[in-house]
């Protein structure tokens, strides 16, 4: 399935919230492999439940969500239904073009800590 998600990103990890009873979210919990993807890039990985955003030891997300997504952060950061979840990457793929518009794409493979760069013809 595809859905939206507001996602900060530190720690080396991907965090997202979003209400523990949603539809997506019951499924993440029986599946938690997942696949983001914005602007040419997209990453695949694993979630993680981390329990409620006010939860978060050093309320890292909420001090972040509250600075990059404002809005969000004043309407829904405060309900006590609203879970964190960590992605853990595992691989990516970005599309890009070089400075003569010559398209390539590039792989990387966080488990085994490789990156490859292939042109696309």
């Amino acid at each position: 399935m595809v859905r939206n998600v507001s996602c900060l990103f530190y720690d080396g990890k991907i965090y997202f919230k979003t209400d523990k009873n949603f539809r997506k979210t019951k499924q993440l919990f029986e599946n938690p492999n997942v696949a983001l993807c914005w602007n040419g890039v997209q990453v695949e990985g694993t979630a993680m439940n981390r329990g409620l955003v006010i939860d978060e030891p050093g309320r890292k997300f909420e001090k972040l969500y509250e600075k990059y997504l404002k809005n969000s952060y004043n309407k829904y950061s405060h309900e006590d239904t609203e879970i964190l979840i960590e992605v853990t990457p595992k691989f990516a793929e970005l599309w890009d073009t070089d400075e003569n518009g010559d398209a390539y794409q590039v792989f990387i493979d966080y488990e085994k800590e490789r990156v490859d760069v292939v042109s696309y013809d």
